[in-house]
């Protein structure tokens, strides 16, 4: 129980800015997961999470964040590397000159897209997990436009 109620912790602190521990208890009460203040604060001790300087939200230490600046560069990687993309349900396939893959992968990544579930990267395909076929839709839909210029 503790090791998958901290997994969880660390899926809500990564897609979400969380401030304060009865903030957190109250996104592991949605999952079905009761904890305690006290529990929680052990948890984020033994999960090694700071704060962060800006928004004072839980993050893991030296995990970038998303940024403008990321966010550039993801736009700017899409334009210039990715040859073709391919929607399937909540699934797209990007696909890329050989050995761009991964440095695409890793700017989805870094930026963290509200619709991108997860990556995987190949040497010259990334299949981008959706959250839902809306949000691989959404994706698709920004992607070409840029791809496409």
């Amino acid at each position: 129980m503790k090791s998958w109620r901290q997994s969880q912790i660390l899926e809500i602190v990564d897609q979400e800015a969380v401030a304060s521990q009865e903030e957190l208890r109250r996104h592991l009460a949605g999952k079905g997961i009761e904890a305690t203040q006290a529990t929680i604060s052990r948890d984020l001790k033994e999960l090694e999470l700071v704060k962060r300087a800006g928004d004072g939200a839980y993050v893991r230490p030296g995990i970038e964040r998303s940024s403008p600046a990321t966010d550039e560069q993801l736009r700017r990687a899409v334009a210039t590397l990715v040859r073709n993309l391919e929607r399937v349900g909540n699934l797209v396939v990007l696909r890329t000159d050989p050995g761009q893959a991964q440095p695409v992968a890793i700017l989805i990544d870094r930026a963290q897209p509200a619709e991108v579930a997860g990556t995987i990267a190949g040497d010259d395909t990334i299949l981008i997990i959706g959250r839902g076929e809306d949000a691989a839709r959404a994706l698709e839909t920004r992607w070409n436009g840029v791809v496409k210029g």
